[in-house]
């Protein structure tokens, strides 16, 4: 069973050291493989609302993995509003989960993989996030998207594909969406793949978030009045 906790909003002081940007260009995509994934224990996990949205999220427990049923209003500007499902993680990580399904409530329904600094509504993180669909969006013709808030309270930025029309270079594709996001130092890879075993770079970002991280899904249905729900299966640590 997971437990929920109440978030209490807090203040700090942060030294803030400017990130590094490694977009995707119009070169070849390379490719990577692994051959092992470890299966985490979903009772290792709790869940919260953060930014306290006015649909309150709902998580049930499945086989490797959760339903998530979230509101919010998103995961954007200077504050959040959503459903954080996490583990608390020192150190380099190396974490994937299959994205089975998720909700079309609107065009901008997110789901994906972050790691967060604290659990306030302005936290500092970085997000590797999925939509529900390929429809064209801001500088997107995909289904991915690498997003990151430098400063705590600070607008919120994004990395898009090299190319924003034509044949999507980074597609959804339900019910094997898989989605990988790898911390190495203080940088953040975020990987998509069809299977769990070919993985393909999207983008990464260095960021100086300290050691210890809130790790997990997130899931914002961008609608404060309809709620989202997104599939999460075969959550785990890449071994090899």
């Amino acid at each position: 069973m997971l437990a929920k906790i109440t978030i209490i909003a807090f203040i700090s002081l942060l030294l803030i050291f400017p990130g590094n940007l490694s977009a995707q260009d119009n070169n070849p995509v390379p490719v990577q493989k692994t051959s092992k994934l470890k299966l985490l224990r979903t009772r290792d996990f709790k869940f919260a609302d953060i930014g306290n949205p006015e649909i309150a999220g709902n998580v049930t427990v499945t086989g490797g993995g959760f339903d998530i049923t979230a509101g919010g209003a998103d995961i954007w500007g200077v504050k959040d509003e959503f459903n954080f499902v996490f583990i608390e993680k020192t150190g380099d990580f190396d974490l994937a989960a299959r994205v089975e399904s998720l909700t079309a409530t609107h065009l901008y329904t997110k789901a994906g993989l972050m790691a967060r600094e604290d659990l306030t509504p302005g936290s500092r993180h970085i997000y590797f996030q999925i939509f529900p669909d390929n429809k064209p969006r801001n500088k997107n013709n995909g289904g991915f998207e690498y997003q990151y808030r430098q400063q705590t309270g600070g607008e919120m930025k994004a990395i898009y594909p090299a190319r924003f029309d034509g044949t999507p270079d980074f597609p959804v594709t339900f019910p094997d969406t898989w989605i990988r996001f790898k911390r190495t130092g203080n940088k953040f890879t975020g990987y998509t793949s069809t299977d769990g075993k070919s993985w393909k770079e999207y983008a990464s970002f260095t960021l100086d978030l300290p050691q210890k991280v809130y790790l997990g899904p997130a899931v914002t249905s961008h609608k404060t009045t309809e709620p989202a729900t997104a599939k999460f299966r075969n959550i785990s640590n890449i071994i090899r």
